[in-house]
């Protein structure tokens, strides 16, 4: 697993996500009403469309196409058309950056 810097806190607004690309797969950063930070697989599991398009409200995404929902925490997929889970990926914050653990 490596460690890929991502982007900066800042550049997430709070309840925010943002699109992050990397060896060809796209990847979505959120940054939650707590500042906590989580990173998802960037695409919706029913119609690949861009995730950090989506609304963000609490630690839900909502896909911006058909509204199917996540729980960016962990995946899991609350609301239909969305059924199959999103992956997750580890995330740390040091000094301001924002990591993702990659394989």
């Amino acid at each position: 697993m490596t460690w890929v810097p991502a982007c900066k806190l800042d550049d997430i607004e709070q309840e925010g996500a943002i699109r992050f690309d990397h060896g060809g797969r796209t990847y979505a950063l959120y940054r939650g009403p707590d500042d906590s930070v989580y990173c998802t697989a960037g695409l919706c599991t029913h119609e690949a469309i861009h995730l950090a398009d989506g609304l963000v409200m609490d630690f839900e995404v909502e896909c911006p196409k058909h509204s199917g929902a996540f729980d960016y925490r962990t995946g899991e997929a609350l609301r239909l058309p969305a059924c199959e889970n999103l992956k997750i990926y580890p995330v740390e914050v040091i000094d301001g950056e924002i990591r993702v653990a990659l394989s």
